[in-house]
């Protein structure tokens, strides 16, 4: 499995460790990414998501999962976020 937020899209990116002397070797920065169950309180359930740090805060800032999902980029959701986020809309355009 990649190393890449399923909410967010975040992932690995590459640059370079600068030594005094400056020589350059090449690095990865990696996302502090976290295995986490999220509540969806239009569906009733809850949902794993390995999701980076930001990411979680993010969700909580803009007022749950499912406030999140209505709100992303469906280019940046993984395939099992983008399966909640078409559940949500049939949830919500049935009521």
């Amino acid at each position: 499995m990649s190393r890449r937020c399923e909410l967010t899209g975040k992932g690995v990116m590459t640059g370079n460790n600068v030594s005094h002397a400056k020589n350059r070797t090449r690095r990865r920065f990696l996302p502090n990414l976290n295995n986490v169950s999220l509540v969806s309180e239009a569906l009733g359930r809850s949902f794993k998501f390995k999701i980076s740090a930001s990411a979680l805060r993010s969700v909580d800032r803009i007022g749950g999962l499912d406030a999140f999902l209505l709100k992303a980029k469906e280019t940046e959701l993984s395939t099992s976020a983008l399966k909640v986020k078409k559940d949500l809309y049939k949830v919500i355009s049935a009521t």
